[in-house]
């Protein structure tokens, strides 16, 4: 990417918020760029931010209709044509599938091309597909290019209508320096699990598997990063299933906190299923992440995980809902130390050399290039 690419990355929430993927979007992505936020528009220029643009007022409704709350559209879009021909970007990213539909319409009277990215909810979810469906074949009709971050999710789009030679699939990046390689087998049996505590990570099948663990290895423990709608359940399960002593429910950590859970850990977990509501992952970095970190995952064949997490290579794979094939797919790991590093050394490589942050934001900057200079 030239060192003058101008990008406009559109997210539906301020960086101090936005998911972490995201924020590296923004931080490493290169040449200079703005950030266009759900409630300001912050402008930044070679990693330095300045105060939000002189628009941010007549912008704050920008996005408001991806959270359900309503928004002048014929406001939002003069607000935007205006910010983007001002600015004669190049590019836009829009991170999620709503996003993208807000900005359609701009990118399309400036004639500056649209990048869709999307993440998971916005590919799935019923909801989402039943407010956007139509309005994501239009956008598909116009935009640049779309990124989805798993094989099963580009089929997801392309059943929405994404024409093919559009679609790119590119999974997000993991800083593999932060996630430093450990050594399962020096580690206790402890397994680590992170993620938002909500219907499609089953956090709660994670602790009924857990359960079945503790019985056969007492010494076991769990450690669950993350916050959710399912905390009070998780809590709940825990002292009813007697595990008080052996389950930690952290909630929210910075991301350093996480590296080094796992950096003392035997293994990582994480029970993926398809939601009620059709929600499903795209390709969880958490997985991807504890891979970097040396750690094996046992995981469930869903989405983009068994992209991911090559079962009997660099992890354990279950179906899902299967609590008691993630139990003994587990204890396995609790008794074998020496199977644990030897799937935890396969991960590292294979994430470090498919996975890493350099080389996902490389190919993402690729796509955007190939966008502006179509």
């Amino acid at each position: 990417m030239t060192a003058d690419m101008m990008i406009a990355i559109a997210a539906p929430h301020a960086m101090a918020e936005a998911q972490t993927f995201i924020v590296a979007h923004a931080e490493r992505l290169p040449g200079c760029r703005e950030a266009l936020c759900g409630s300001e528009l912050e402008r930044t220029r070679a990693g330095g931010r300045s105060g939000p643009h002189p628009l941010a007022r007549r912008a704050a409704a920008f996005l408001s209709r991806a959270s359900g709350r309503p928004v002048d559209r014929a406001l939002v879009g003069w607000t935007l044509r205006r910010f983007l021909r001002r600015h004669r970007f190049r590019v836009v990213l829009a991170e999620f599938g709503p996003t993208g539909v807000l900005l359609a319409g701009p990118c399309r009277r400036t004639g500056i091309p649209l990048v869709v990215h999307f993440h998971g909810y916005d590919a799935y979810r019923q909801d989402v597909l039943t407010s956007c469906g139509a309005e994501y074949r239009r956008m598909f009709r116009t935009c640049a290019a779309v990124v989805a971050v798993s094989g099963p999710m580009a089929e997801q789009l392309r059943s929405l209508g994404a024409p093919g030679e559009k679609v790119h699939v590119n999974p997000c990046g993991v800083d593999c320096d932060m996630f430093r390689p450990t050594d399962p087998a020096a580690n206790p049996p402890v397994f680590a699990a992170v993620g938002r505590l909500v219907e499609k990570k089953a956090p709660h099948l994670t602790l009924l598997a857990f359960r079945k663990v503790l019985d056969a290895c007492p010494e076991a423990r769990l450690q669950m990063i993350g916050e959710g709608p399912l905390m009070a359940v998780c809590r709940d399960m825990v002292g009813a299933l007697g595990m008080e002593g052996a389950v930690a429910l952290q909630g929210t950590r910075p991301h350093a906190d996480v590296a080094a859970a796992m950096r003392g850990a035997r293994a990582f977990v994480q029970h993926s299923v398809r939601a009620g509501d059709g929600d499903c992952e795209g390709s969880p970095v958490a997985v991807a992440e504890a891979g970097a970190a040396g750690l094996p995952a046992v995981a469930t064949r869903h989405a983009g995980i068994p992209e991911t997490v090559l079962d009997g290579v660099t992890g354990l794979l279950v179906e899902e809902r299967d609590v008691d094939g993630m139990a003994d797919r587990m204890i396995e790991l609790a008794r074998d130390p020496a199977l644990a590093a030897r799937l935890g050394r396969a991960a590292r490589e294979r994430i470090c050399s498919e996975f890493s942050m350099g080389k996902r934001i490389g190919r993402l900057a690729a796509i955007l290039e190939d966008a502006a200079t179509r």
